[in-house]
């Protein structure tokens, strides 16, 4: 009888905690916290920064098998967060026809789209309008699916194109910064909408996709291999920059973008366009590379929006 009533007053009191840490969220200063955090994941500390980085990689069991670096090679502590891997240890799905996931990590949710509804978390949706912020973008995936991965501390954190892909637009939307950790995920509605992301709309074999990458507290940075560095940067405003006459190509599975810190990817597909597949469910672990879904109708087409 004890036991059992000591089991409830720890349920209580961690519900009580993580009430303090979801309303904590909205009043921590993220934007002056992640820049603080950015001042020291980017210094030069020497022996330091390496001493830092051992401590990280113990903490979050880090596997550095798999790290094509050493890590006395790391200058700063970003260089070690956006580090890259050796090439054998993410092997691209061999099927011509698979959609591929973008990223290591979680898989938090996926599925359908209803209309134009996305789901967060339990008892937590958004719509698609408000993530790509237009409704004309948000129009070429109603009742299409998605798929959201949660890249933890401990994660590689890389970007990868799911299928061979033309890039036609990039928008940066500002925003907050509040964390990705699950906890707040399930606790904060329309998390994914109000952060700061960079959305990169594709042309591709199965029509037009979206790869959506989310910021979040003490994220210094989100990058693309075709622009540099997008967020952050000076401007309030909404960015939005049109690439259908630069002919960027991307094959299945070539890196896209890197965060430096935890996040989150999201991937949008049309109606009708593909099916999930893979030995995967809500909370497995996943890899770039590892098999997400069969396309329906697989073609080479002329990749304009």
């Amino acid at each position: 009888m004890d036991i059992h009533l000591d089991n409830i007053k720890n349920k209580i009191n961690k519900g009580k905690l993580n009430n303090f840490k979801v309303r904590l969220q909205y009043f921590l200063p993220k934007h002056l916290l992640t820049r603080l955090v950015g001042v020291f994941a980017g210094a030069k500390m020497g022996k330091f920064t390496t001493w830092c980085i051992k401590k990280f990689i113990d903490h979050y069991n880090v596997n550095t098998a798999e790290m094509e670096d050493d890590i006395e090679s790391f200058e700063t502590f970003n260089d070690f967060f956006a580090r890259p891997l050796k090439n054998y240890t993410r092997p691209i799905d061999k099927d011509e026809h698979s959609v591929v996931f973008p990223s290591d990590g979680r898989v938090s949710q996926f599925g359908d789209l209803t209309e134009n509804i996305q789901l967060q978390a339990k008892g937590h949706y958004f719509t698609v309008d408000n993530l790509l912020g237009s409704e004309e973008y948000g129009n070429y995936f109603r009742n299409g699916k998605f798929a959201t991965v949660y890249l933890s501390p401990r994660d590689y954190h890389r970007v990868h194109i799911p299928v061979d892909s033309i890039l036609q637009k990039m928008i940066h939307i500002p925003g907050d910064l509040f964390s990705v950790n699950p906890l707040y995920v399930q606790n904060i509605p329309e998390l994914y909408a109000h952060n700061e992301r960079v959305v990169c709309i594709f042309e591709t074999p199965v029509g037009k996709m979206a790869v959506v990458l989310v910021g979040a507290t003490i994220v210094r940075s989100i990058s693309t291999v075709w622009c540099g560095t997008v967020a952050p940067n000076k401007s309030n405003q909404v960015v939005e920059i049109d690439y259908q006459k630069t002919n960027v190509r991307f094959k299945r599975g070539e890196e896209i973008a890197k965060f430096t810190m935890g996040s989150t990817v999201i991937c949008l597909f049309e109606k009708d366009k593909i099916d999930f597949a893979g030995d995967y469910g809500i909370e497995s672990r996943v890899h770039y590379g590892n098999k997400m879904a069969i396309a329906k109708d697989y073609h080479k087409q002329e990749n304009k929006l």
